[in-house]
């Protein structure tokens, strides 16, 4: 991963309108420290000069200051060895969703592709906080993937091409569901024994490989 790929993924995520303006921001790991997409840039005007180096401990050196919500991508690298890129968005769907406050259940078995047998809905901080960080890893335990409320959404992958994979896929999932919770019935949950089968299937398939 370089910072080619990630002014790349960023203004193909503009495109796809699933970031908007200068909304998400997306990082990736580096040795002692990750470098991440800048605070207030439009994604569209983004190139390499722009995104900005971080040490695990907070400091960096670019002329333009790292995204309000780098403290979450810092905390995520240290907790989690398994992830070295993540992608923070504000989809419409998954954003709608997040906004009820809720988990987006085992309604479809792709629902496993985010690592469990549910979405979990992070509860709601003020955004660039501390608390926010707590409360993102928190649902984000045995998962890559997490509704924040009243926010967005959060992906954690082994690399930037999975970690856009399953952006989109949680996407397309939350337009699903939004479908459902306007018809005003109760869908068909699978079971958690089904799901586990499904998580483990997803996994040996390499589902998000791109």
């Amino acid at each position: 991963m370089n910072k080619k790929e990630l002014v790349k993924i960023t203004k193909y995520l503009n495109d796809k309108d699933i970031n908007r303006g200068s909304s998400g921001n997306l990082s990736y790991r580096i040795k002692n420290g990750f470098v991440i997409t800048p605070s207030s840039i439009p994604n569209d005007k983004l190139n390499e000069k722009s995104c900005v180096q971080m040490s695990f401990t907070g400091t960096y050196k670019n002329k333009l200051k790292p995204s309000t919500e780098w403290q979450i991508h810092r905390d995520i690298y240290l907790k989690r060895k398994d992830i070295s890129a993540i992608i923070h968005t504000h989809p419409t769907s998954a954003t709608a969703i997040a906004c009820m406050n809720i988990d987006i259940p085992p309604f479809h078995y792709m629902v496993a592709i985010a690592g469990g047998e549910n979405i979990q809905c992070a509860k709601y901080a003020t955004f660039g906080t501390e608390q926010l960080s707590k409360n993102v890893i928190k649902a984000l335990e045995n998962r890559n993937a997490c509704l924040m409320a009243n926010h967005g959404l959060i992906v954690g992958a082994k690399d930037l091409k999975i970690a856009t994979k399953l952006t989109e896929e949680i996407e397309s999932l939350s337009k699903q569901y939004l479908q459902i919770l306007k018809s005003g019935k109760k869908p068909v949950l699978l079971s958690k024994k089904e799901m586990k089968k499904n998580i483990k299937k997803i996994k040996n398939y390499s589902y998000g490989r791109i």
